[in-house]
């Protein structure tokens, strides 16, 4: 668990681990603000009651619980979440085709207090992948932050085979989405496998060994992993296309 207080006197920011999938969650706040409103980006249902007990610890009131696409490694916490926090609201694309009570769409704003997130549309991955990227403005965190679930990961970037990925796709997406924004924005992956926490744009542009490629290559890269089918994929897909509760969807 990480804390940047110097991004910005408004943020708290914290950077949380689900051990079993390898899953980052990040939990934003904005503690200038009198409720300090917070978000949680990619929960996990293992690790809720975690979540939900240092949001308290540190008086912070939940507003959205946020998801950058449907994940195929592990059932998502936003529903359980919203059973255990009712006032929370769910968020996803609208791309990606699941249920949320917020629909976001690429250019829309997900704000709490001061602070905000921009959404970008960077499928390829999946075809409803977002990346939530902070505020460009100077009363927002700097340097910028940029959430990239599965796009972009440390010198890596999510598998292409499954749930409407394409190489394609997300070599074209993760060019004019995220390698665009200024050389130190802060990348915080959606999970990491070897014990990284954090790269910038200017060190994945210069050393991700599958990104820095020409897009052939790149596309070769890709069709050539030959890597096992997802262990949980038939169970997270379904449960996460409607918030992880399958079996409650008057839930959402």
């Amino acid at each position: 668990m990480t804390s940047s207080s110097s991004f910005s006197s408004k943020l708290l920011f914290r950077q949380l681990f689900e051990k079993e999938s390898s899953t980052y969650t990040y939990l934003l706040a904005d503690v200038s603000h009198p409720d300090k409103p917070a978000l949680l980006i990619d929960p996990v249902d293992k690790t809720v009651d975690r979540d939900l007990n240092l949001i308290n610890e540190l008086g912070l009131k939940l507003i959205y619980a946020m998801n950058t696409h449907v994940h195929a490694d592990h059932v998502t916490g936003t529903g359980l979440l919203k059973t255990k926090a009712p006032s929370v609201k769910s968020v996803i694309s609208k791309a990606s085709g699941a249920k949320a009570d917020v629909l976001v769409e690429p250019g829309d704003k997900v704000s709490i207090g001061d602070l905000y997130l921009e959404v970008r549309a960077t499928p390829g991955h999946t075809a409803g992948c977002v990346t939530y990227v902070t505020g460009e403005e100077a009363d927002q965190p700097q340097p910028r932050m940029a959430f990239t679930g599965d796009a972009v990961l440390i010198r890596g970037c999510g598998r292409t085979d499954f749930q409407g990925g394409s190489s394609d796709q997300l070599y074209e997406s993760v060019h004019s989405q995220i390698f665009t924004l200024p050389k130190d924005t802060l990348i915080y992956p959606a999970h990491d496998y070897k014990g990284f926490e954090v790269s910038t744009v200017g060190e994945e542009l210069q050393n991700n060994p599958r990104l820095t490629k020409d897009k052939e290559t790149f596309k070769s890269i890709m069709s050539n992993l030959n890597l096992a089918y997802p262990k949980m994929i038939d169970v997270a897909v379904p449960a996460n296309m409607v918030c992880g509760l399958q079996d409650l969807p008057s839930a959402i």
